[in-house]
C-alpha cells in the first residue's frame, strides 16, 4: 500500500512537472492535443462562471473548488473530476502560490466516445434506473496517472500526435470507466437510460437557450412524463430545466455583454428576457450584482478564466 501511494505521489509530481514545462504561464493553454488543455494559475481566483463541457480535469498541484446548483467540489492531486455533460458551473481555484502554481490537465472528449468504448468492452454498466450526477469527483489511481502522463509525453514529439493520442484517449477514458465511479459516466452509454435521455433534453435546451420552455416538449423528446423528466433531470444536474434555462441565459447573457459594447436590456431580450428588471434582477441572484456593475468587475479579472 505505501509504495503504490509512493508510485502515485511520483506520477503526480512527474504531472506537475510537464504540466509546467508546457504551459509555462498562467492561463489556459491549447496543445498539439486538439482536446487536451493545460491551466496554470500562480493566484486564488474570484468564482469563475461558464458552461463546463463534457471533460476530465486533474489537478497536479493546488486545489479548485467547483459548484453546480448549491453542491461543491473540492478536488486536488489525489482526486479527478469528470463532467460528463453539459453543466453550469462556477470554479474557484482555492490553492496557488507564485512558487506552487495551480495545474490542471483538462482533457474534453466527446460522450459518443465513452458509448464507443462500453460497446467494444467487456464492462456492463450498473443498471439503477436511476440517473446519476453528471458531475463527480473521485481518487486517482497509478493507471489513470500513468496514461495521462503518457498523453502528455505525446507533446514532446508532436509527429506522434496524430496516430498516439486518440488511443491513448480512449485509454483514458477507459480507466474511468474501470474506476470506482465509472458506472456513473457509463450510464450515458446505455440504451434507453435515463442519463442517455437526459443528455439529449440538455442538448435540446442549450440549442434553443433564447426561447420558452415548453416542459411537455422535453418530457417527450425524453420519453417520460413531466414528472420523471423533473426528477431525473435534477439527477443530473442538480438543479430543474428550468433553473438551468436560466443559467444559460445569464451565462450567455455575461458573455454578449463581456464581448461587446451592448446594452444590457437588448442583450436580456436577446437570451430571451421579456423585461429588463427581470433580467437585472435574475443577474444580480445569480452573480451578485446587476449587469453593467458586473461588467466592470468582469473586466478586471477577465484574465484569471482558467476553468
Amino acid at each position: 500500500m505505501i509504495e503504490a501511494m509512493d508510485a502515485i505521489a511520483r506520477e503526480q509530481e512527474e504531472l506537475a512537472a510537464l504540466i509546467e514545462r508546457f504551459s509555462g504561464e498562467d492561463g489556459v493553454h491549447a496543445t498539439a492535443v486538439p482536446s487536451l488543455h493545460l491551466i496554470r494559475s500562480s493566484a486564488v481566483t474570484e468564482p469563475i462562471y461558464t458552461v463546463h463541457q463534457p471533460a476530465l480535469c486533474i489537478v497536479a498541484q493546488g486545489a479548485k473548488v467547483v459548484m453546480l446548483a448549491q453542491e461543491s467540489f473540492r478536488y486536488g492531486p489525489a482526486d479527478y473530476l469528470v463532467v460528463s455533460v453539459d453543466l453550469p458551473v462556477s470554479g474557484q481555484i482555492v490553492q496557488a502560490s507564485p512558487d506552487r502554481p495551480y495545474l490542471c490537465f483538462r482533457l474534453d472528449f466527446d460522450p459518443n466516445e465513452v458509448v464507443a468504448i462500453v460497446e467494444e468492452s467487456a464492462l456492463t454498466p450498473n443498471q439503477t434506473g436511476k440517473a446519476g450526477r453528471g458531475l463527480f469527483v473521485s481518487r486517482t489511481n497509478s493507471a489513470l496517472l500513468g496514461a495521462v502522463i503518457r498523453l502528455m509525453r505525446l507533446l514532446e514529439s508532436p509527429e506522434d500526435v496524430p496516430v498516439l493520442a486518440p488511443l491513448i484517449s480512449r485509454e483514458i477514458l477507459y480507466r474511468i470507466l474501470k474506476g470506482e465511479q465509472g458506472d456513473v459516466l457509463a450510464q450515458i452509454a446505455t440504451a434507453g437510460g435515463a442519463s442517455g435521455r437526459i443528455a439529449d433534453v440538455i442538448e435540446r435546451i442549450r440549442r434553443h437557450y433564447e426561447q420558452p420552455l415548453r416542459i411537455e416538449e422535453l418530457a417527450s423528446l425524453a420519453n417520460m412524463s413531466a414528472s420523471s423528466l423533473h426528477r431525473h433531470f435534477k439527477e443530473v444536474t442538480a438543479m430543474s430545466p428550468l433553473q438551468y434555462q436560466k443559467q444559460l441565459r445569464l451565462q450567455e447573457a455575461r458573455r454578449l455583454l463581456l464581448a461587446e459594447a451592448s446594452d444590457a436590456a437588448d442583450v436580456g431580450f436577446r437570451v430571451g428576457y421579456e423585461s429588463p428588471s427581470q433580467f437585472s434582477r435574475e443577474c444580480a441572484r445569480l452573480f451578485g450584482l446587476p449587469p453593467m456593475t458586473d461588467m466592470k468587475r468582469l473586466r478586471k479579472t477577465a484574465g484569471q478564466r482558467t476553468i
